[in-house]
């Protein structure tokens, strides 16, 4: 699979042309990656084209510290646009965000955020769950 990244906008494309196109943007680094939905690379971490696994996919820091099992909130997310591309919450991972800081209506676990339909979807990273300076899980 070919793979392109230009620095200038922080834009990174796997063989992703076509209407069948996904594009997340994590804020606040503003990094935007493409792909073909359906055709992404599972990493094993978190659900197939979750969030989590799209982060692994482009080298995008978001911290799992249970390994994308539902069982913790480290991956916990706030989902800005495409909510009506993503998978509905399910009980499992509403539990959980119980338990997460700061704790807002679009909130997510990247882990169990699952991309269901091709388009535009961003999401931020908030301040305090980012640790760039982890260990790879």
């Amino acid at each position: 699979m070919s793979e392109e990244k230009t620095q200038e906008t922080g834009t990174t494309t796997m063989d992703a042309p076509g209407e069948n196109t996904v594009e997340v943007t994590f804020l606040p680094e503003g990094k935007t990656v493409t792909f073909e939905h359906g055709k992404l690379p599972y990493k094993d971490h978190g659900k197939e084209e979750s969030l989590l696994d799209v982060a692994l996919n482009f080298g995008i820091p978001l911290d799992h510290a249970c390994g994308g099992n539902c069982a913790c909130t480290t991956c916990h997310v706030w989902v800005k646009e495409g909510a009506d591309l993503i998978s509905e919450m399910e009980d499992d991972e509403a539990d959980k965000l119980d338990m997460a800081a700061d704790l807002q209506l679009n909130s997510r676990l990247g882990c169990q955020t699952v991309i269901k339909k091709p388009g535009k979807v961003v999401v931020e990273i908030p301040a305090w769950n980012r640790n760039y300076v982890s260990e790879e899980h």
